[in-house]
């Protein structure tokens, strides 16, 4: 069983061993998903786009995590290779690119929710990331307390399909320079 299994993880496939490396180190579920979305960079701008409607390389660039300009670069062509995000010319400045969601990034919202949930759910979220908003933290408690976090993830999709965000019109936090949910 180990031969397979090393066989696999090596060549590929079993059935047509090829020469050529799989691109994900096995075939589990859970790693198939680290692999396209896993590292902290990724969901935080995948956050971003949901939660804080930023759409440019310099919208992301200014989140309060302060990600390098090669880190976020090498995320964003991972999550457009991974068909998590695509890729348009901005309308009114062709020197940008705007980046949205496609349907398989609106797919992640639950998992979104479901990560807020459990940090909503844990004592010390507020205490590691400097103050949030009223509305923040009206959001972190209505996710960690709700007994529908699907109804939850499904209003937030509608908004996003729409172009909408999570946070539009809310006041941006107290601490531009610490971290938001």
């Amino acid at each position: 069983m180990q031969v397979r299994l090393l066989a696999k993880y090596k060549y590929g496939t079993l059935g047509g061993m090829s020469d050529s490396p799989s691109k994900y180190r096995s075939n589990c579920p859970v790693n198939f998903g680290l692999e396209a979305f896993g590292d902290r960079w990724s969901l935080l701008i995948i956050r971003d786009i949901i939660f804080w409607g930023k759409k440019t390389y310099g919208d992301f660039l200014r989140s309060d995590e302060q990600i390098s300009t090669n880190i976020l670069a090498d995320r964003l062509t991972a999550l457009e290779e991974s068909g998590i995000l695509f890729r348009t010319p901005h309308p009114t400045d062709k020197r940008k690119d705007v980046y949205a969601l496609t349907a398989k990034g609106l797919d992640l919202i639950p998992l979104l929710v479901e990560i807020i949930s459990w940090s909503g759910k844990q004592g010390d979220w507020r205490s590691i990331g400097g103050p949030a908003t009223p509305q923040q933290i009206k959001a972190v408690s209505r996710f960690a307390t709700s007994k529908n976090r699907t109804l939850i993830a499904s209003e937030i999709r509608g908004t996003v399909e729409r172009g909408g965000y999570f946070f539009e019109g809310v006041n941006q936090p107290l601490n531009p320079r610490k971290s938001r949910s």
